[in-house]
């Protein structure tokens, strides 16, 4: 609302009912999602800029952040509620993103239809850049392959990145099928987590990483 993140709007506001991809995508979280059940109400260790020690107990539901490729809603307390006008909805600690393609495809038919590019099995080492349009820089590990004509021809050394998700959300060129996936980079503390497999056009490498 301030202009300080991606999702204000220019001249202020919030950018919610704002299409974000032409894919029919929804980003939700659910406490009661089967597999991936959480706390149903909201424990807030300390205030921050997202959570309030004063919504200790709120009950949590299920929330729809994107909802078929719009932003439909965002983690509010009761005080930035009053602020935005929006719902009071606070984080839950879960995330599904899903295609509403009622048959996504397969990693391997993913791969089959790519010409030629890079095959991402893991992410890390995630920092922000510029909150204004979520900017982030980061590295690859754990394995990143060419593909060349739908195949998987080859290993290739790690990069470092230079992405904002909400940039990738419009360079969506197709989502797979959702599977339980464990954050590499916040598996510590967010563990429950059901995401597909995306391939994005022109996804920013900005040099060549020695990490191994």
């Amino acid at each position: 609302m301030d202009g300080r993140t991606v999702f204000s709007r220019p001249g202020g506001g919030t950018r919610v009912g704002e299409s974000l991809t032409s894919q029919p995508v929804t980003l939700r979280s659910d406490p009661f999602a089967a597999g991936i059940a959480c706390a149903p109400f909201v424990v807030a260790h300390a205030s921050s800029r997202d959570s309030s020690v004063f919504d200790n107990g709120l009950p949590l539901g299920p929330a729809d952040w994107i909802r078929r490729g719009e932003l439909s809603a965002l983690t509010q307390t009761r005080y930035s509620s009053r602020l935005t006008g929006l719902p009071v909805t606070p984080a839950i600690d879960n995330l599904i993103f899903e295609t509403a393609d009622p048959e996504p495809p397969s990693l391997d038919e993913m791969i089959a239809r790519t010409g030629r590019g890079l095959l991402l099995t893991c992410l890390w080492y995630i920092r922000e850049v510029d909150p204004q349009t979520l900017l982030l820089t980061g590295l690859t590990r754990d394995g990143v392959y060419l593909v060349e004509n739908g195949e998987v021809t080859g290993a290739v050394n790690n990069f470092r990145f230079n992405e904002s998700p909400v940039g990738m959300l419009s360079r969506l060129a197709e989502v797979g099928a959702s599977v339980p996936t464990l954050p590499r980079e916040w598996g510590d503390y967010f563990s429950r987590a059901v995401m597909p497999p995306v391939r994005v056009e022109g996804f920013n490498m900005s040099s060549v990483s020695q990490a191994s």
